[in-house]
């Protein structure tokens, strides 16, 4: 098995689908095989193209605040690892972001992961990570979100925390109601050290 190290290194110089991305390649993720959890996501947006940082936009303080964790903490790779389905900006459409290039899954993502032997919860945002982690559910992005009890403690999905999602928060007022604070205590147990 390749190592982790030459894995991130193959990755971050990563060109292979350069010819389709508006802004070039730029792969943003973390890794780091003592995380406990893993955020499994869309692909970086243009603000995330930028900074090279990972959910360092109004996404990202959402999504925070849905874990009840500190940017401290989400950054700590030792403890969150992000690993988006395209690593690279995939350029906009007529509705907000393009979906992850596929190329980008199929090259790097079961190596990755390999290496996350410590994982405790697996947080799954949007249907493009829904569709690779849960596999065969059939169903849309709302009812898989609604049946969060399935894989639970282990696996978690969620709609992407992107501000394009505002109707759909407003439309589904028991995602925040019931999903967040179970969630948030779930996240807090994983993070403990002598959990």
């Amino acid at each position: 098995m390749t190592s982790l190290i030459s894995l991130i290194n193959e990755a971050h110089a990563c060109t292979l689908c350069a010819e389709h991305l508006p802004l070039g390649p730029r792969p943003v993720f973390q890794i780091h095989e003592s995380a406990r959890i893993l955020l499994a996501s869309q692909a970086p947006g243009r603000k995330v193209h930028e900074t090279g940082i990972p959910f360092n936009d109004p996404s990202g303080d959402r999504l925070r605040a849905w874990l009840g964790v500190s940017r401290e903490i989400f950054y700590d790779v030792r403890q969150v690892a992000i690993l988006p389905m395209g690593f690279c900006f995939p350029g906009t459409g007529k509705s907000g972001d393009l979906p992850p290039r596929p190329e980008c899954a199929l090259k790097w993502r079961a190596a990755l992961l390999s290496h996350l032997q410590n994982l405790k919860l697996t947080l799954v945002l949007g249907q493009y990570a829904q569709a690779y982690h849960l596999p065969n559910t059939g169903a849309s992005l709302t009812e898989t979100v609604r049946a969060w009890r399935k894989d639970w403690p282990d696996i978690v999905p969620l709609p992407h925390p992107s501000p394009r999602n505002n109707l759909w928060f407003k439309r589904n007022p028991w995602f925040e109601q019931e999903l967040i604070p179970v969630l948030q205590a779930r996240v807090a147990e994983v993070l403990k050290r002598d959990g």
